[in-house]
């Protein structure tokens, strides 16, 4: 680390600082995002508020796809509200999954709650909802991990892991992986190409959250079916949580963090380049190990790659072959949005080669076990039951199925 430290001593910085939104910026991105998204997906010709929604929008619509479930049984139970259980017959549904079977409320005896037809009406708010949850177990992060290593110092404990991590990249005999280190990559841009490292500034600071939120709002609204807009959203859901327990249980220091001497840069801020989602209480600065923001462009570029086509004998029922020039520039993009992603966060000094490819693997192993979250469903069917919810049917792939 010699030679980092004395050419950090020589360097200066001498780009021009980029445009910087206000504090409320992103935030106005993400839910002008959110809400144009759930406008567009939202059920074409079904009304909140019909006089005669009783006899158009009832248990056995006629709508293709809101047809009732074969899954639906008839049983006698406990009242919700209290009453009599032996002059009282409600619905009962039959979930599988896990192999087992479960008898949950079947909530469509609240689909003409005013609540419920909103959400019939714009089902997308139902995603809005599932990554508020997955937000919150992320802020919870930080949190239990300083209760966690409170006695040792969590600060202490952060530094310790990331020099390990770089100390298992230059000495284990897997460093041929790497043969360009995270610090030379810097001092690259730092000498020769500041105002691309400017660039690259912006784009770790501004395009994670709002290019990811922007990505799930499209591939909802274009996904050949909700079964395959279901696995990545699922996949992603895995992934946020087994990238949690890593936060939580092994703390890593970022290489910007590290002490003065180790040569790196804290090239984000120092170009003014800062983030509410970078800073403050919305984040978790000690969680560099796993990389999410690759892990997130690696899952987005694998499915991108899926909807080009390419490598697919069959499509989807309903989905069409798309012309070799676009398919040409899906699969482009698939392999460019993750590379300039691992550009970025190693240019700024944000993550060690190692943490991307956790952040990699920790997808693979989510993609292939994203079914487990099936398991949930009996939960989130006595939660709608408990808010007086039906689950909206997503608009997700109707236009193939109207075709």
């Amino acid at each position: 680390m010699a030679s980092g430290r004395s050419i950090h001593q020589h360097l200066e910085w001498n780009s021009e600082p980029a445009w910087v939104l206000p504090d409320w910026g992103e935030p106005v991105m993400v839910a002008g995002i959110l809400v144009a998204t759930m406008i567009l997906t939202r059920r074409r010709g079904y009304r909140i508020f019909d006089k005669n929604r009783k006899k158009r929008y009832g248990l056995l619509t006629t709508e293709p796809w809101l047809q009732p479930s074969e899954d639906i049984s008839f049983s006698d139970t406990d009242s919700c509200d209290g009453e009599d259980i032996s002059t009282t017959r409600h619905l009962l549904k039959k979930r599988r999954c896990c192999f087992a079977t479960f008898h949950v409320p079947d909530t469509s005896r609240f689909a003409e709650n005013y609540h419920s037809r909103i959400l019939q009406r714009f089902p997308f708010l139902i995603e809005m909802f599932y990554w508020i949850i997955t937000y919150t177990f992320y802020r919870c992060t930080s949190l239990l991990s300083e209760s966690i290593f409170s006695k040792t110092g969590i600060w202490n404990v952060a530094q310790d892991h990331g020099l390990a991590i770089l100390e298992f990249e230059q000495f284990s005999s897997l460093s041929f992986l790497w043969p360009i280190s995270e610090l030379e990559v810097q001092q690259w841009f730092m000498n020769k190409h500041q105002m691309f490292l400017t660039v690259l500034n912006r784009s770790y600071a501004l395009v994670h959250i709002p290019g990811s939120v922007g990505f799930i709002a499209w591939w909802y609204c274009v996904a050949p079916s909700h079964d395959t807009f279901a696995a990545f959203r699922r996949t992603l859901t895995l992934t946020n949580f087994i990238a949690f327990l890593i936060f939580i249980c092994y703390p890593s220091m970022p290489p910007r963090l590290l002490p003065q001497e180790y040569g790196f840069l804290d090239t984000v801020r120092h170009d003014n380049a800062q983030s509410v989602w970078m800073e403050g209480k919305y984040v978790n600065a000690l969680a560099a190990m796993p990389s999410m923001h690759f892990g997130y462009s690696f899952c987005i570029g694998c499915t991108i790659m899926y909807y080009s086509g390419i490598g697919r004998k069959m499509l989807e029922s309903g989905e069409t072959r798309k012309w070799k020039s676009w398919a040409l520039l899906y699969a482009i993009g698939a392999i460019a949005y993750p590379s300039w992603t691992l550009l970025t966060i190693i240019a700024t000094a944000n993550h060690y080669y190692l943490d991307a490819i956790a952040g990699a693997l920790v997808v693979v192993v989510s993609f292939f076990c994203n079914c487990m979250l099936i398991g949930l469903l009996p939960l989130e069917d006595l939660l709608f039951w408990c808010l007086r919810l039906d689950k909206p049917v997503p608009t997700t792939g109707a236009k193939f199925l109207r075709r």
